[in-house]
């Protein structure tokens, strides 16, 4: 990792899966639970991060700002308004100390440094549902006012739930989101598939659920422990005249590829249509 939590205060305005599972990396990663809290409304979601993570859990936004010296914003994007304006909005002095890393979907860094004080220094992150797993794929991109120490502080936080990308450019962040942010359900979906279709073939489903859902995992860790391009991967199993090829055939006959291009594209226009346009 680009550098330890073990010495930064880290606070969550917003309690939900994504934040609780973003606060356990940073626990994992050495951070003390004395030096992590979060904020919720909902006080089941309080209880929960207590019991489940031992940190301190309130409903008092202002006071996890206040003892925290990095802020995860890990609330609905449609709350994101609110909440910075009753901390106090531009206006509040004690609001630009913090490093504020948001990961509310399709809010852009201008509209972020809209409601935060001039200098605020601000992280936009698009994570992955697999972080919950900390097997996650996380794009970021900090804003002018970040310095170095900043990008490495926000590559360590998502690095503790999986992957972590800086973009060269926020506008990447949309691409981001139709290929790592939406990807996980076209995978699903693939998993879904190919299980059914084993039950079509005559296996019995907790078999072919089983084998369907190792194979995905197994080939995506091959592919990334061995660092070798998937198409060189695919040869690798593709035998003249085999079966593979065979199944292979049917797949691009059907537009397989096209789909995936399709999908990935789909929802990339509709986070720009989301988020409007970045800074």
């Amino acid at each position: 990792m680009s550098r330890g939590l073990d010495d930064v205060r880290v606070g969550f305005l917003g309690g939900g899966a994504m934040g609780e599972a973003l606060a356990a990396g940073v626990l994992a990663a050495g951070a003390s639970r004395e030096r992590v809290c979060a904020a919720d409304p909902d006080p089941a979601r309080r209880k929960q991060l207590e019991q489940a993570l031992g940190i301190a859990a309130g409903s008092d936004n202002a006071s996890v700002v206040e003892a925290s010296d990095l802020v995860v914003l890990a609330v609905k994007p449609a709350l994101v308004a609110g909440l910075l304006a009753a901390l106090g909005g531009p206006g509040e002095r004690a609001l630009a100390r913090p490093l504020w890393v948001s990961i509310a979907a399709g809010i852009p860094l201008t509209t972020l440094a809209g409601a935060l004080p001039p200098g605020a220094r601000i992280v936009r992150a698009m994570p992955n549902t697999p972080a919950l797993v900390r097997a996650g794929a996380t794009a970021f991109v900090a804003s002018a006012s970040c310095t170095g120490a900043d990008r490495a502080l926000a590559r360590t936080l998502f690095e503790a739930v999986g992957i972590a990308w800086e973009a060269p450019a926020e506008a990447l962040l949309d691409a981001v989101t139709g290929l790592s942010g939406s990807g996980p359900a076209y995978v699903f979906v693939f998993l879904e598939a190919l299980s059914d279709a084993g039950v079509r073939m005559g296996l019995p489903r907790d078999a072919a659920s089983a084998l369907a859902t190792q194979t995905v995992l197994g080939a995506a860790r091959l592919a990334q422990e061995t660092g070798r391009h998937p198409a060189a991967l695919k040869d690798q199993v593709t035998s003249p005249g085999g079966t593979t090829i065979a199944g292979l055939e049917r797949l691009e006959a059907h537009g397989f590829r096209a789909a995936v291009h399709e999908a990935v594209a789909a929802a990339t226009r509709r986070a720009k249509e989301l988020g409007g346009p970045a800074a």
